[in-house]
């Protein structure tokens, strides 16, 4: 009983304690490191939960408050310990990441046109950036007419990949994205969708989205999202 909380599992060197502005000086190369890295351990760590018969949520103790003796109560709550400290990594990171790409493109609109996004500001993305896409974890039902969603270039049966900061790893049943939408009224979130593109080819696009409240129709963006 005495070493119930003492760790059986390496820390291991993905992340170190985070403080505020930690990854704000790395380069957008080093931030994507940094985020697989922390994928990958998070990833490593789940597979410890679930090779225990546990998830995040198991409680570790019986009805009379001690620990259970059919479960590995100090690994696990080790383990779960480091999931929730990545998490909070992962967190930043994506921040910094978000943070540095619209300060990228917005250097990239002054220096070009400006104006209000629209379909033809869709980038279809080079074919050396498709092997660090994410995984699509939402796709996108209908689009309404004349809403954000159709002036950034969405269209029905669009793959998401990576909304704002929010990917697969991360959205939380969609929740995260209903966040990055509501903290980013008026400004651009880039997004990345993958787009059927004939018999058997996609297109991995990127887009700029603007949510806006008062466009004419429901909600911010005017379209219906769903988890793949």
């Amino acid at each position: 009983m005495e070493n119930l909380h003492a760790p059986t599992i390496p820390a291991g060197p993905t992340s170190t304690p985070t403080t505020n502005g930690t990854s704000s000086h790395l380069s957008f190369a080093e931030l994507q490191q940094k985020k697989d890295n922390v994928e990958a351990e998070l990833k490593a760590l789940g597979g410890v939960l679930v090779s225990h018969g546990v998830d995040m949520s198991t409680p570790l103790l019986t009805r009379d408050g001690f620990p259970r003796s059919d479960l590995d109560v100090a690994q696990i709550r080790t383990t779960r310990a480091r999931i929730i400290r990545l998490k909070n990594d992962y967190k930043e990171i994506m921040a910094n990441a978000e943070k540095f790409l619209h300060e990228h493109f917005a250097n990239a609109a002054e220096s070009g046109e400006s104006g209000t996004p629209t379909a033809s500001t869709s980038t279809i993305l080079p074919d050396s950036d498709t092997q660090s896409l994410e995984a699509p974890f939402a796709k996108v039902n209908a689009v309404s007419a004349n809403s954000p969603a159709e002036l950034s270039g969405l269209k029905a049966g669009d793959e998401i990949r990576n909304f704002g900061y929010v990917n697969w790893a991360n959205h939380d049943g969609l929740k995260k994205v209903a966040e990055c939408v509501q903290g980013n009224e008026g400004s651009n979130i880039f997004i990345r969708v993958s787009r059927t593109s004939g018999v058997a080819s996609r297109e991995e696009l990127r887009l700029t989205l603007t949510p806006q409240r008062n466009w004419g129709g429901r909600g911010m963006l005017g379209c219906h999202i769903t988890p793949m």
